[in-house]
């Protein structure tokens, strides 16, 4: 049987001690995670506990939607426009880290590609690890509708991106007329594709990147390819990546456990590489880590990832359902 391996997204410790952040990765291995994605900043004293605690080390990387002052400072024509002409910038739809930059921008892949590879050259860094690698929600998944206060039965034009003026330029130069013309845009193959094939094009670039440093490339991404082509433009079943973890985040969907199975059927019947299910702990009641886990193994997946911190009876499921499957 292949190797199997289990992960876990975890943001950087703040005011650590070398030694409690070693014990602290030595625990989190003892209950059979393989590797970790560390979000953001790569604190040297971290990276070393990770690695001296027989872990893989992926950097954690936000790939579209970026905070980065930087670019806030000197870029705003860089960040994706909606349909109704609010900017990211100043206007983010949904929540306020919402920064998304245009993958239609030349200088925007540039400017990624660079974060790429600064992680990627990093000698401690196994992998690099790709979240946000799509454009913003336009269909929120339907569990959330409600925290929102919304109904995305139809795309609606203050989450339909990226209508920013480079964008709306490079899709006329290529097919000649004005996506902001459109009357049914979620319809027309060519302005839904130009979106798709500018994140694709963008993921090809970081392979490249992240490939000349001899490391390897995963993504976070939506449940399942079908799912994420409707959700967020993202046509990740097209991507040369090395692993995926699909984020099968069921209560988001209003699903039970057993729907998680599903999506990981899908998914390795789309692509070639391995596909680790992602789960979400926070959703999780008593037994269903234990379930999700043995769901995900059984239809095809080659371990999970898990978002969100385990407390000790999750921990007992983790460790049972890994022993069993």
């Amino acid at each position: 049987m292949p190797t199997r391996k289990y992960w876990m997204w975890i943001g950087p410790t703040k005011e650590a001690t070398t030694q409690a952040l070693v014990e602290k990765y030595k625990k989190i291995k003892s209950h059979g995670i393989t590797g970790i994605f560390l979000e953001h900043e790569l604190p040297e004293a971290e990276c070393h506990a990770i690695k001296e605690s027989g872990l893989e080390l992926h950097a954690w990387m936000w790939t579209v939607n970026r905070g980065d002052k930087w670019i806030h400072e000197n870029h705003p024509e860089w960040y994706q426009v909606s349909r109704s002409g609010k900017s990211c910038f100043d206007q983010p739809p949904y929540v306020g880290y919402y920064k998304w930059v245009c993958p239609s921008i030349p200088a925007v892949v540039d400017y990624i590609s660079d974060q790429a590879h600064q992680r990627a050259s990093n000698k401690l860094v196994d992998g690099v690890h790709l979240d946000y690698v799509r454009y913003p929600d336009v269909i929120l998944p339907k569990g959330l509708w409600k925290k929102y206060n919304l109904d995305q039965t139809e795309e609606l034009p203050d989450y339909d991106f990226c209508y920013s003026d480079a964008s709306v330029k490079a899709f006329k130069e290529r097919y000649g007329y004005d996506p902001k013309t459109l009357d049914r845009p979620d319809t027309d193959q060519n302005w839904l594709h130009f979106r798709y094939n500018n994140v694709t094009n963008l993921v090809n670039r970081l392979v490249q990147v992240v490939h000349g440093e001899k490391k390897v490339i995963t993504a976070a991404v939506f449940p399942t390819p079908s799912m994420a082509r409707k959700i967020c433009r993202q046509d990740w079943d097209k991507w040369p990546l090395d692993a995926v973890c699909p984020m099968t985040y069921n209560k988001f969907y209003e699903a039970e456990v057993d729907w998680i199975g599903d999506c990981i059927r899908e998914n390795i019947d789309a692509v070639t590489y391995p596909v680790y299910a992602g789960l979400f702990l926070p959703d999780f009641k008593a037994g269903d880590l234990s379930k999700a886990v043995k769901v995900a193994l059984h239809r095809g997946a080659k371990g999970v990832s898990l978002f969100g911190t385990p407390n000790d009876d999750q921990w007992k499921e983790f460790e049972a359902a890994i022993a069993n499957s």
